[in-house]
């Protein structure tokens, strides 16, 4: 996430709605500190492995190993791991690709494991020899894949790596200590080898220590890790919601939600984005761990997901939902995502972004931006961005791309390769296939970023990935689709408010009268469920499962819940957005 820039606070009306949804540890409690972390070290190991991402205070974690180790050992050595990887220029060779070598935004993804990054004998020698009272440490990423008798795992929830690159602190994975650090590396390269590292070990990992704070880390035993996050996939739960700021940003989430009053805006909400989504483990959130919605998913990938939908993609969750916020902020840029050939080609991705807008507010004048004009002279439009990104020269985006008045209510379909955007004074439930990193940005109003500078356009990648048959009437007809009944109860309905043979999932909504409970399915697919009117709902497994759900809160139902009922305890009627891969 990124950083918070400090003004003064926002006073408005707080709807409930919890930022912090904790879920308990199975068979173990919560420790806090390194000395309590130590306390569980099993008497006689000779070397730990203490293995985690790469931006990330290892001096502190070092420290800290010392400290709780001091007096009950002989001596303790640590080694650091960074020492063991290949020279600078094989890793960059070996994780560069031709066609983005030198793209300044993006890299292709990077596939291949960690181990491709180490010097092998270099870390098969840093356990060093067998000395009697010496407890040796192997230290940083990759330190699991050395010869260990014990895997510790410290974690930092990726909205502080952000950050912390953003501020040019840390190093990417295998970068030299003067190296500075690039968010291009952290997103394409570091998180995927890294998040493939650590589901490859999630078995073996003894502890998991979350060093949000390195002084007094929370951590849990392995064994209740895996039993937890187990436990997990087969009840409703919710991750962690994060907002941050863009210099688009509005304040709904700020005046509404009670988001990060002092932030410059809330212009992203993360209510749930697989690769950086965290789940908190704890009774409270003042003594929890934060785990990797993504674990969850490794761990048990046939519950979550389902069968059909784990052969489809893996242990990717393909579904995100956020929030695009621009209430009292600023139009999006207008841009496009990766069609499915350039997802996977350049980009790497084995499947595309595929989104959708659901309007869950709608400024009175506000515009929703979607698929070209009839007729749009597109070699003109290509010539305008082009003049826009390198001579600052402004142009009407309307020319070529189509305005919407922005509906509360109505869905939005923005399949691959469509120009769209938002407009100001929106808020955007974002429905839409996981990968959230390849806005190819046509036009971005000639907008400064916080350095002043004109932000980064992507003419090029933008164009290649134009789809000119999305425009004219076509797009009204089908992408701004009209709700579609589908099933019906004492109480309770539920339509179809988007779906397109092109896109592998769809988007449904529920409604619930006062009192009534509407039955609900998974037919062995998962679900995700946002509250876009009313107060809450309450969603009962067959189980015995019981989870509330708030306005604007959103709740992953795995696959093995199999049957649920959302009731409306409230005086009000209530409605939610339901995802389902199709």
């Amino acid at each position: 996430m990124g950083d918070m820039v400090e003004s003064s606070p926002v006073k408005a009306e707080v709807l409930q709605y919890e930022p912090t949804p904790c879920y308990p540890v199975l068979a173990d409690p919560v420790a806090v500190g390194w000395a309590e972390a130590a306390g569980t070290l099993p008497a006689g190991t000779r070397v730990l492995a203490v293995d985690g991402p790469a931006v990330l205070d290892w001096a502190a974690v070092a420290a800290g190993l010392h400290a709780a180790f001091d007096g009950g050992r002989t001596r303790v050595e640590i080694a650091d791991v960074r020492t063991a990887v290949r020279d600078w220029e094989t890793v960059r060779r070996f994780t560069d690709s031709d066609e983005l070598r030198d793209d300044p935004d993006f890299a292709r993804l990077a596939d291949g494991d960690l181990l491709g990054l180490m010097d092998t004998s270099a870390l098969a020698a840093l356990a060093g020899p067998d000395e009697g009272g010496v407890l040796r440490v192997l230290l940083g990423p990759g330190a699991a894949l050395g010869d260990a008798d014990v895997l510790w795992w410290v974690d930092l929830p990726k909205r502080y790596a952000e950050a912390a690159v953003k501020h040019g602190r840390g190093r990417n994975l295998a970068a030299p200590a003067d190296e500075p650090p690039t968010l291009r590396r952290l997103f394409y390269i570091d998180w995927p080898l890294l998040d493939r590292h650590r589901d490859h070990m999630a078995g073996q990992i003894d502890r998991w220590i979350d060093v949000t704070d390195t002084v007094n880390p929370a951590s849990i035993g392995g064994q209740a890790l895996r039993e937890t996050c187990r436990s997990l996939a087969t009840r409703p739960f919710r991750t962690r919601p994060t907002f941050n700021s863009t210099p688009w940003g509005g304040h709904w989430g700020q005046e509404t939600l009670g988001h990060n009053p002092d932030a410059e805006n809330t212009a992203l909400g993360y209510e749930l984005i697989a690769p950086e989504s965290g789940v908190l483990l704890g009774d409270d959130a003042s003594r929890c761990v934060e785990v990797p919605f993504q674990l969850v998913v490794a761990l048990s990938p046939v519950d979550v997901l389902g069968p059909a939908v784990y052969d489809m993609f893996g242990t990717s969750f393909p579904v995100r939902f956020d929030y695009l916020d621009t209430v009292g902020g600023g139009n999006l840029s207008v841009h496009c995502h990766p069609r499915p050939d350039d997802m996977r080609g350049v980009f790497g991705w084995p499947y595309t972004q595929h989104e959708s807008y659901y309007l869950m507010r709608a400024g009175a004048d506000s515009k929703v931006f979607l698929g070209l004009r009839e007729g749009a002279d597109v070699e003109a439009f290509q010539h305008s961005a082009h003049a826009a990104d390198a001579h600052g020269t402004p142009f009407d985006i309307e020319r070529y791309v189509q305005v919407f008045p922005a509906e509360a209510g109505q869905l939005y379909l923005v399949p691959a390769g469509t120009p769209h955007g938002s407009g100001e004074g929106n808020v955007v439930l974002e429905v839409s296939a996981t990968p959230y990193l390849y806005s190819l940005r046509f036009y971005d109003w000639l907008r400064r970023d916080a350095a002043d500078r004109q932000r980064a356009v992507h003419v090029e990648h933008a164009f290649r990935n134009l789809d000119p048959s999305r425009s004219g009437a076509a797009v009204a007809r089908e992408l701004v689709q009209r709700p579609r009944p589908l099933h019906a109860g004492d109480g309770w309905h539920e339509e179809v408010i988007g779906a397109l043979p092109a896109m592998f999932f769809q988007v449904h909504r529920i409604a619930v009268e006062p009192g009534h409970a509407a039955e609900q399915q998974t037919d062995g697919r998962f679900h995700v469920l946002t509250v876009v009117d009313g107060q809450c709902a309450i969603v009962t497994t067959d189980a015995g499962h019981r989870h509330s759900v708030n306005y604007a809160e959103t709740l992953a139902v795995p696959a093995s819940v199999t049957a649920y009922r959302v009731h409306n305890p409230g005086p009000e009627p209530v409605r939610l957005v339901k995802a389902q891969v199709v």
